[in-house]
């Protein structure tokens, strides 16, 4: 009963001190409350589960004690013990040095989107041993922290929406900038997503010639974890304004020389329905 209402108010001091952080947090304007909250929440969950197990330990000697077991000799070989197993668990206490630097360096906080060994998935629990990722699919991805090579966080303080869009070699280059350019500073603009844009769109001009199309670079610095839905909701205004504009979109097509003649021989590449077009 004790053990309890023990952890019923380990439970609600945690739960009013992550409450009083976050309003420091909140009233702090140099610090990103979303970042803030993450970190909260990633030091809350250990230090309860730390708590927890210091409950338990304790509660456990107490009984011990009440029936008359002399707890001395239990805790003086507690240490021998933990040594023989600090020695034949070099991997679990790995695992354990590794997850508190991980927690310690705020390499990466729950509710972020990371790349772990080359899984891409949601940060959904962190503890000292393991690690543990959510995919868009729902498949949950477990890693040893002595065992992750590879992290990146991909929701620390801002990310980019990047873009490289493509267009047919008659287009006027700088008026295709021109209208992305124009797009993005209306879609800055926009109630629903100008508070999740940082800074203005950056046109990169030409970045390369492709096969069928010049491709155009540009970026959206974003707030983390809000890039993709600035990726596609840009795609679609940009889309409505090259039709408007008439402004084209290349397909793959091959420019045949015959003699003095130019024949553009377009393939249109459609395994349904397969199919040449001459134009003459």
């Amino acid at each position: 009963m004790l053990l309890l209402i023990t952890l019923r108010l380990v439970h609600f001091v945690i739960k009013q001190l992550k409450k009083t952080l976050l309003k420091h947090a909140d009233k702090n304007d140099k610090v990103d409350t979303n970042e803030a909250e993450k970190r909260i929440n990633t030091l809350m969950g250990i230090f309860g589960s730390v708590v927890k197990i210091m409950l338990f330990a304790t509660f456990i000697m107490m009984i011990l004690q009440k029936f008359g077991v002399n707890i001395a000799p239990i805790i003086a070989s507690a240490g021998i013990i933990g040594l023989a197993v600090g020695f034949g668990a070099q991997e679990l206490v790995r695992d354990v040095i590794s997850g508190f630097f991980l927690i310690l360096d705020n390499q990466v906080r729950i509710g972020d989107a990371a790349i772990i060994n080359g899984t891409n998935s949601t940060v959904k629990k962190i503890e000292l041993r393991t690690l543990t990722l959510r995919d868009f699919s729902g498949v949950v991805h477990v890693f040893q922290n002595g065992k992750i090579d590879t992290l990146s966080n991909r929701s620390k303080e801002w990310l980019a929406a990047v873009f490289s869009i493509g267009v047919a070699y008659k287009e006027d280059v700088q008026q295709v900038m021109n209208i992305m350019k124009t797009t993005g500073e209306q879609l800055a603009l926009d109630p629903d997503f100008k508070d999740k844009i940082i800074e203005p769109i950056e046109i990169m001009s030409l970045d390369q010639f492709a096969d069928s199309a010049l491709i155009i670079k540009a970026r959206i610095k974003t707030k983390p974890s809000v890039q993709w839905a600035i990726e596609r909701q840009y795609n679609k205004c940009l889309k409505d304004e090259f039709d408007r504009k008439n402004i084209e979109i290349p397909f793959p097509h091959t420019t045949i020389y015959w003699g003095e003649k130019i024949t553009p021989l377009h393939l249109n590449i459609n395994t349904d329905s397969p199919a040449e077009t001459k134009k003459i």
